[in-house]
């Protein structure tokens, strides 16, 4: 009876030398990694990890929908010709807030108590 079998799998490159470099960590090869990834799925009937979705907080999962609909063109956008338009038009906004030029909503009031 043969004692190895060649497995050949493709993988992206980024992928294999961080595995390289995090299964060296522990002293072992991808082919060691791979040998004890398959005799776990042994052991476990299975796959040996829970594969699963990831799930966002509510606050994160309304950003990426807001990411998507703007792609999408679903969100219209103001866009930029440079990061220093961009930039420039942060910059005055900021300096009328901190000139007291807000929207009536935003508006604070200091008291004496608190200057």
């Amino acid at each position: 009876m043969v004692k190895t079998a060649n497995l050949n799998i493709r993988i992206d490159p980024l992928t294999k030398q961080g595995a390289e470099q995090l299964y060296s960590t522990f002293g072992i090869t991808i082919s060691d990694a791979v040998n004890i990834f398959l005799r776990q799925s042994l052991l476990v009937g299975g796959l040996p990890f829970e594969m699963k979705q990831p799930r966002y907080n509510a606050e994160t999962e309304v950003a990426m929908q807001e990411a998507r609909d703007i792609m999408s063109g679903k969100k219209k956008v103001k866009g930029y010709s440079s990061a220093d338009e961009l930039f420039e038009e942060l910059d005055t906004e900021y300096e009328a807030e901190s000139r007291g030029i807000m929207k009536d909503d935003e508006q604070m009031t200091i008291t004496p108590s608190e200057a």
